[in-house]
Parts: C-alpha cells; structure tokens; sequence
C-alpha cells in the first residue's frame, strides 16, 4: 500500500496556494518543472461537463499532474472519489443486497440473534426478522430469500435494510453517531458473515454482470417488491479518473458499500483493490467474515461505530492514504497531509470533500448539507455537477442551511456552518 508522508506533499501545499488565489495557469509551468517529467503534455480531459466544470478540472490536471510514471519517493497528489452515483449510477451496495436476497446467500444468524447482526438493531427489528426469518433455516444456514417461501424474510431484510424501518413502520436502528456511521449500509456488511472476501467478491462479479447488461430504467423482483435493476458507470468519471492516473495523481476510492464489493467495480475504472476503502468486516481465524467491522482512529475493531461515513471517512483515508495512526486519524490534517482533489455526492462525503486541498467536486443530488456548503462556496475550491445519468431538476425550494441543514452526532438539525463557525445562508439550487 502506497504511504505518503508530510516530506512529500510540501509542492502541493505552495501549488495550492497559488490555486486559492486563482492563479492555477501561471503555476502549472513550475509546479511541472519541479519534477523530472516536467514540459510535459498532460492529458486531455473529455466533454460532457457543465459549464466551466471541464476547464477547471484540466487546470488541476496542468497544474498538478507530473507528466511520469509513478516512482515510490516522488511527490504524489491524492485524488479521492466516492463510488456510489459519484463514479457510478445507483448503488453498488444495494446491487448486492438485492442479489443476495434473490439468490438466497443471507444466512440466519448462528449466534446472538439478529440482534448480533448490528449493535444498533433495535428489539422491534430483530423480533420482525426473526418472525419473518427464522423458521426457514436452521442458525447458520442461507435463507431462501430467492423462493416464494421465503420472499416474506425477503420482504422484512429489505424493508430495515431500505427504509431503516420493520414492514410494520417500527424503527429498526437507534443510538448511532450520525457523524461516523450509518447502521443501515453497515448492516449490509454485517449480513456477508459466515462468508470469506472471495465470495462476497463473486457475489459482487454476479451483481454487477446483471446490473450493466440491464437497460436504463430496469427493475427487479425482490420477494415480493420492485427495486431497482441497473447500473451504469459515468463516462465522464472514468475518463476523470483515467486522466488523473495518467497526469500521476494517486488515485483512491472511499465507499460506504462494503470493501469487497467496491474493489469488484473500481477493477472497472482501473483503480486496483489497494486503492478502495470501503466497509470492512473483521474475520475468522480461517477467514470468513463476522458480523464485527475494522475500527479506525479511537475506534477498535469490533465496536461497530466508525464506518466510511462523514467523519468516518476522514478517518480512514487518512489512516489508510496518509499512514496517521491512532486517534490523529480521526482529526483534520496538515494540507500536505490531505487529497488535493476529491469527490462526492451525498452528505456522506462532506469531510473528505472539505480536507480536499484544490479543488471539489460535488454531484448534485439534492443534499441539503453538501449542496449548502458547495454553493456557499466560500474558499472557491468548490464545482458543482448534474448527475450524467437522469439528473436531478432544480430544486424549488431553498436548501435550509441556516437552520436544518446539518446533522448532529445525535441526529438532531441545525444549522450549517463553515469553519469559521459563521451560519451559511439558505441555498437557492442553480446546477441542475
């Protein structure tokens, strides 16, 4: 795994710099003199962009791409994507579910219930699920999700899993962090236990073999719901992430789709196994997963609670990209410890987007808190996109930044401020 410390990061803190203060072109020259590959041709970005989005983002290519192969002791900048409708339509992660509920690989649980399959599962969930559940495997054992017996276990798995309620309107999940963890993409995870990492990752081949071949619109059956069928990598985002890779950016993927699944798609825009961060589930001595995930920061392995999620994801790219240890992981880091460019799409991915040193790039979804920050805009670091794919039309009303935006750790709302801990003023929506 690729580690860069601060040493090596020192020419995209003055290069930033520059880019704040909006001279990107008079500094791409030097910044690519500074290397051995420099007077070189960076590459050529695509079309299909809104606005000036295009022309930004090849400044960042000029002004920070090297022009060379990769070498271990050279500077490196960092790009950060997202996964789910940042490089892709839809969602890997529920891809996955809906496949494994179809062909029947969820096993009932073997010990502690399905109260053992998530520390925030509430009594009322587990007692739906095991109503549902359990009478059709013995503990152990994969459900026949995929068959008309078993399509009312079907039915209860998807409904806390999709709307993190039972069938009954029952909460399914309390008592999280709503800054690092988010129960439900966690859950799903947890429900790959008893499995090892090479046949989630089958799993995961099947799915995505399905969902590509499938036309735009499809749907599928799952039990006895209509869910979503397709998936469609974005053109413009693997023509970005190919581009960064050729101008020498170390390019990553943090999701909040479980790590297996993940490293199955990135194989489909380049971007190896090593470079994904997703959800990952601690193992077995002979390596199958439970219900536990890895911990990141003051987070140990097997207390559940800091997932790729908001300030989760700080934590583990820093941990993982940047080599911080400890609970320094889970903190804001130097600029020449940060990603120059990163990507998102939901409010998932406001930290990692807000440690991005040049340049952000948000899809626009709708977000209250992530569209709030990217159109206030305040250090002019931030673009804003439509989605390639079925984009969203404009939003009527103003995003309710100044009082409902932000989620707190207890899930409560308030306002949304920036680091100065000024309030950022409603929103209107403008790229659609």
């Amino acid at each position: 795994m690729t580690r860069s410390g601060p040493a090596r990061r020192l020419r995209a803190v003055a290069v930033a710099a520059a880019m704040a203060a909006g001279s990107l072109a008079a500094t791409a020259p030097a910044a690519r003199a500074a290397h051995p590959g420099g007077h070189c041709t960076t590459p050529t970005l695509g079309a299909g962009w809104y606005g000036d989005n295009q022309a930004r983002l090849q400044r960042l290519l000029d002004t920070y791409g090297t022009c060379a192969p990769y070498r271990p002791n050279r500077d490196k900048p960092v790009a950060v994507f997202d996964w789910d409708n940042t490089v892709v339509k839809n969602d890997v992660g529920d891809a996955t579910m809906f496949w494994l509920l179809r062909n029947g690989k969820i096993r009932r649980p073997a010990d502690g219930g399905w109260a053992g399959t998530s520390r925030h599962l509430t009594p009322a969930a587990g007692a739906a699920l095991a109503d549902a559940c359990d009478r059709l495997a013995r503990p152990g054992a994969p459900l026949p999700t995929g068959t008309p017996a078993g399509a009312d276990c079907a039915d209860e798995v998807n409904a806390v899993y999709g709307t993190a309620t039972t069938r009954s309107g029952a909460a399914a999940f309390a008592g999280w962090d709503h800054r690092t963890t988010e129960p439900g993409y966690a859950w799903l995870s947890q429900l790959t236990r008893g499995w090892t990492a090479r046949e989630v990752r089958g799993f995961a081949a099947a799915a995505r073999t399905e969902n590509l071949a499938a036309p735009v619109g499809a749907t599928q059956r799952v039990g006895t719901t209509t869910a979503t069928g397709w998936v469609r990598y974005y053109d413009q985002q693997k023509d970005l992430i190919g581009a960064l890779r050729k101008a020498g950016f170390d390019v990553w993927i943090s999701s909040a789709s479980p790590q297996p699944v993940v490293e199955v798609w990135a194989r489909g825009v380049g971007i190896a196994a090593d470079h994904v961060i997703g959800i990952r589930n601690t193992t077995t001595r002979d390596g199958r997963y439970t219900a536990h995930l890895q911990g990141c920061g003051s987070v140990k392995d097997g207390a559940d609670t800091m997932i790729t999620y908001i300030d989760g994801k700080r934590c583990w790219i820093n941990k993982e990209v940047f080599g911080v240890r400890g609970a320094a992981a889970e903190k804001i880091q130097p600029a020449a410890r940060r990603q120059t460019f990163a990507a998102g799409d939901s409010d998932t991915d406001i930290s990692f987007l807000r440690d991005a040193t040049a340049l952000r790039l948000v899809l626009n979804r709708n977000k209250n808190e992530l569209m709030c920050r990217a159109y206030d805009n305040s250090d002019g670091k931030w673009i804003v996109n439509p989605m390639f794919i079925e984009p969203k039309g404009r939003k009527t009303t103003p995003y309710p930044c100044a009082t409902t935006g932000h989620v707190e750790r207890d899930g409560t709302p308030g306002p949304v401020r920036r680091g100065d801990t000024s309030v950022i003023p409603d929103q209107q929506d403008t790229v659609y």
